[in-house]
């Protein structure tokens, strides 16, 4: 088919897809997707494909194959001499749109061990590395508590190691959300011991020994349910062609972007932007941007103290009230 043809009868084909795509059991969208996945990343699919990701039969992996070519015939073509599909000019995805950050979570997660490389739906993985982070030390016992008492609406006792007491002591906590903060898992937690929502590492945890009903509403966290909008866009003082390229990285547009975050994650989410620091103290080219909107920041100086008050000083705008709200107890 030409491409004028092709782009003359494409919305009506789309609307065929949609339709199709309704009537489809789970476990068949599924493997059309990974067709899509295989066509769009690896350029090429074939039955074997099919058979060793899903454990499914020649005859299945072939229906399931002709399936695609009748909802999407202009997206791949049977190379003989391969022997196996490749993808066409033309190709366009119908069932799950190309995402860079899924393919890259992939990756990270089957370098990382936590995905099974037999698992994946990348066929070779490029060489990979990343910057090494400690291994974080969360007794499954205890994460299973938790989550637990999240889903039960209960309190539980915990032995407890914080950084503002030099030896661990017992607390009753109220648990309602798990939080990650780039580095650390974290549970939001409402303290019965100094009576308001904390955040609290769960590699602190020593020892749970009790459980009960809790009487505190997860609603009532006011920190956890509201969001502040940071907008960024690139340090003033780069050279044009530098802000250009800083717009792309962090997927701006008209020159800034636009970040929500939970008011109880900010301190976290300003420490890795690098804006928990006065801007002036580093390089243009290492601080590679800034904070268009400190006052959206300011604005919640009068929160409740939730966090420990070890927490380091800085002049950046908005990162005290960011550390009430967010540090780690």
């Amino acid at each position: 088919m030409c491409a004028h043809s092709y782009h003359a009868h494409r919305p009506s084909r789309e609307s065929d897809v949609e339709d199709s795509k309704a009537e489809l059991r789970w476990g068949v969208e599924q493997r059309l997707e990974f067709i899509e996945f295989r066509l769009f990343w690896e350029g090429r699919v074939n039955r074997s494909d099919l058979m060793d990701q899903f454990g499914v039969s020649v005859n299945q992996a072939s229906a399931d194959l002709n399936r695609y070519i009748g909802l999407a015939p202009d997206n791949m073509v049977y190379d003989k001499s391969a022997r196996t599909y490749v993808r066409t000019p033309v190709f366009a995805a119908h069932f799950s749109e190309p995402d860079a950050s899924k393919y890259l979570a992939q990756l990270h997660s089957v370098a990382d061990g936590i995905l099974d490389r037999d698992d994946a739906w990348i066929t070779e993985l490029p060489p990979f590395a990343s910057a090494p982070t400690p291994v974080r030390g969360v007794n499954p016992a205890t994460l299973r508590s938790v989550v637990g008492a999240i889903r039960r609406s209960e309190a539980i006792e915990v032995k407890y190691q914080s950084l503002s007491r030099p030896e661990p002591s017992w607390r009753w906590i109220a648990p309602h959300a798990i939080a990650f903060d780039g580095f650390r898992w974290h549970t939001r937690a409402f303290c019965e011991t100094d009576e308001c929502f904390k955040d609290f590492l769960l590699s602190r945890m020593l020892k749970i020994r009790g459980s009960r009903e809790s009487g505190v509403s997860a609603g009532a966290d006011r920190d956890w349910h509201t969001e502040v909008t940071l907008e960024i866009a690139p340090h003033p003082d780069l050279s044009e062609t530098q802000a250009k390229v800083i717009a792309l990285d962090y997927g701006m547009r008209g020159g800034k972007a636009k970040i929500k975050v939970r008011r109880a994650l900010l301190y976290y989410a300003l420490r890795r932007l690098g804006l928990d620091t006065d801007p002036a103290a580093r390089r243009p080219q290492d601080q590679q941007i800034i904070l268009l909107n400190p006052e959206a920041v300011l604005e919640y100086d009068n929160g409740p103290q939730t966090a420990s008050n070890t927490a380091r000083t800085t002049t950046s705008p908005g990162l005290q009230a960011a550390k009430k709200n967010g540090l780690p107890h």
